[in-house]
């Protein structure tokens, strides 16, 4: 069984769509969801530098509309019902993985994540708050410093990674008191996502998906909140809105992927991050992270190999 998995925020670079946009059809997908996003992706793919894309009013859209460009290049126009056997994505890659599943069109994935980044970004500005990760470890002392330390377990990634979410003086302290055997790396985001910080974007977002009218999803979609395949599409938006602020599952996820006898696993641009975390969580299975154009041929390979006819 193959596997379609999705990024999230922080897997973007400057330039990363410079190669892909080469090919018209793709530019021109792009172009439509950058309409729809309010948004010029092409120039934040191509010419943007790492501060513009880091802002989360920005990198949201441009992970999402990237992806779901690419999505068709990399079918070879086969619909995704024909190979893939199950979606899923990291965080904002989440949307994707919706829009992937036909729950969302792709103009509304890239326009519900335009008002999502603009939510967090508002909250993010309420407080100075950040995330650091949170290298090895026993679990149990890792849970018991970022307790001590007033933190949050936003992202339990698997394979000794957690993502620890909260103010900056309380990542500051986390840093000078970390667990034992642990290494804390700071990371490159605007604010504490995934935590009660959040809160007000998820308001934003409930208001905002009123007025949607979802698909079912049309192959197994699984949740960042328990890794569990979502049958419904209105439940899939309940939980896209309730993920801003409630911690991602990936440890979860993994293990699904794994009991549903996923054999292949390709990560869609801007990939590699998810990738790195299936090598270790994931063994046996074959991955691959589709970075430009060169890795098409592995990756229709792969299709060819693990996909569900």
């Amino acid at each position: 069984m193959l596997a379609i998995v999705a990024p999230g925020q922080g897997s973007q670079t400057p330039g990363f769509l410079s190669p892909w946009l080469e090919e018209p059809d793709t530019r021109r997908r792009l172009e439509v969801l950058s309409e729809a996003a309010e948004l010029d992706l092409v120039a934040h793919g191509t010419t943007s530098d790492a501060a513009t894309i880091t802002d989360t009013a920005v990198a949201q859209p441009l992970i999402v509309g990237a992806g779901l460009a690419i999505l068709p290049t990399l079918l070879d126009g086969a619909a995704v019902t024909d190979h893939v056997g199950a979606t899923t994505g990291h965080s904002v890659g989440e949307v994707t993985a919706a829009a992937i599943a036909g729950v969302l069109t792709p103009e509304q994935a890239v326009v519900f994540v335009r008002e999502r980044g603009r939510g967090m970004a508002q909250a993010s500005a309420a407080a100075p708050t950040g995330m650091s990760a949170v290298l090895g470890g026993d679990p149990d002392d890792v849970a018991t410093a970022l307790e001590r330390h007033g933190l949050t377990a936003a992202n339990i990634n698997g394979g000794g990674q957690v993502v620890a979410a909260g103010t900056l003086e309380q990542l500051e302290s986390l840093a000078q008191d970390p667990p034992a055997r642990a290494r804390v790396v700071a990371l490159a985001v605007a604010g504490a996502f995934h935590t009660h910080h959040m809160a007000p974007a998820v308001d934003l977002l409930a208001a905002h998906v009123a007025d949607l009218t979802p698909g079912e999803p049309a192959l197994p979609l699984l949740s960042n909140a328990d890794g569990r395949a979502v049958p419904r599409g209105t439940e899939v938006l309940r939980r896209l809105v309730a993920q801003v602020s409630g911690p991602v599952r990936w440890d979860l996820v993994m293990q699904q992927l794994a009991d549903l006898g996923v054999t292949g696993l390709i990560e869609i641009p801007p990939a590699g991050t998810l990738v790195g975390l299936a090598r270790r969580g994931l063994r046996g299975v074959e991955t691959l992270a589709l970075k430009t154009p060169d890795d098409l041929e592995a990756a229709r390979r792969m299709i060819a190999e693990h996909g569900t006819p």
